[in-house]
């Protein structure tokens, strides 16, 4: 694969660091809890800069955003103070793959994820306010997480290839998601935003499966992904041979996202996936539910940036969201992208890269 355009080493020291903040036993909205959990973060800047926060995505880890950083790009460490918050499952933050006693591991919504983050800026980097919240994909639920949780917090919102919602149609793509990797530990999904079928005891059996199930249902996982992520067009323009330096389409299916799906944890996907399901930025209070309600709340101004090629976040979705805003809060502008939605990341295109950018720049200085 060709390598994507990524910042300078010399700027941002781009090996896999990063730290954790103590959360203690942290209490979930399902009402479960987490003990002992903890949330990884990276900064990038001075902390006497305005505070930009900037969440990973499904399956990414936080040098995984990277890619949007740097002397050269709007979100340069040199002008803002870059907080990147992992979310729960990723790996980094408390997980599956690093809680080994807690089984089934617990329900995590992005409200949870919103309130950890936001003890972890507050109580631990001691920020006080935020000049803005944006990310791609599930950054982009975060995003809107973040504005409708924390309204007062900060000033402005950038959510990309993301919802404040997961849509219905979604909600069925992830059913595909969460089938192969429940094959990768030996069951099946039980339906649209439930549990794993998996009794606690039946997790500390599992150290007895052998690893070609495991591989199997993640090549799966691989394969499933495949159809959603980039776009028809994508497809049709074999973009993945001229731009990806893959031979053919098979070599794409193996080298790209075989390679991807075999890279993960299938329990950390899992918790992610049931995060991405279930995103309602309406399902607290004071909403209730109601999503406009939601939306209204909302008091940052926002740009969203919605793919025209998006499979599973199109930008009619957005232009919901958006239309359900106040009067001169929301903003709509779609990536004019072949790469379906892969146009907000993680870099392989460099054309979206510096369209997204500019839009960035564009609005966090007119603002």
């Amino acid at each position: 694969m060709a390598s994507s355009e990524l910042p300078k080493v010399e700027d941002l020291k781009l090996q896999d660091d990063y730290q954790t903040y103590k959360l203690g036993t942290f209490e979930l909205k399902s009402g479960g809890e987490i003990p002992d959990a903890f949330i990884a973060y990276k900064t990038l800047g001075d902390p006497s800069l305005p505070a930009i926060i900037y969440p990973t995505w499904y399956s990414g880890l936080i040098s995984d955003n990277l890619w949007l950083t740097g002397s050269d790009k709007t979100l340069n460490p040199s002008t803002y103070y870059i907080i990147i918050p992992a979310l729960f499952g990723n790996g980094q933050s408390s997980s599956p793959s690093n809680t080994p006693d807690l089984r089934p591991f617990p329900n995590v919504t992005m409200y949870d994820n919103v309130r950890a983050q936001h003890e972890l800026v507050t109580k631990h980097l001691g920020v006080t306010h935020a000049r803005a919240v944006l990310g791609w994909s599930m950054g982009a639920g975060q995003t809107y997480q973040w504005a409708t949780q924390h309204p007062d917090f900060i000033d402005l919102i950038a959510p990309f290839c993301g919802a404040a919602r997961t849509s219905l149609h979604n909600q069925v793509f992830l059913e595909g998601v969460k089938s192969a990797l429940y094959a990768a530990i030996g069951t099946s999904s039980t339906g649209i935003c439930k549990p794993t079928s998996l009794a606690p005891n039946s997790f500390s059996q599992r150290s007895a499966l052998s690893r070609s199930p495991r591989e199997i249902g993640l090549k799966a996982l691989g394969r499933v992904y495949a159809g959603w992520g980039f776009s028809q067009t994508f497809y049709r323009e074999k973009l993945y041979e001229s731009v990806l330096g893959f031979k053919d389409l098979e070599d794409f299916m193996v080298g790209f996202w075989e390679a991807w799906a075999l890279s993960k944890d299938p329990e950390n996907m899992l918790t992610m996936a049931h995060t991405w399901q279930a995103a309602d930025c309406a399902a607290q209070e004071p909403y209730g539910g109601d999503f406009e309600k939601a939306m209204r709340g909302i008091r940052a101004k926002a740009l969203v940036l919605p793919s025209k090629t998006d499979l599973y976040f199109p930008p009619e979705d957005s232009e919901i969201e958006v239309k359900g805003m106040r009067e001169g809060v929301g903003e709509l502008r779609v990536f004019p992208s072949v790469w379906g939605h892969w146009a907000g990341g993680p870099g392989q295109s460099t054309e979206d890269v510096k369209w997204l950018d500019e839009q960035l720049g564009e609005f966090l200085g007119r603002n």
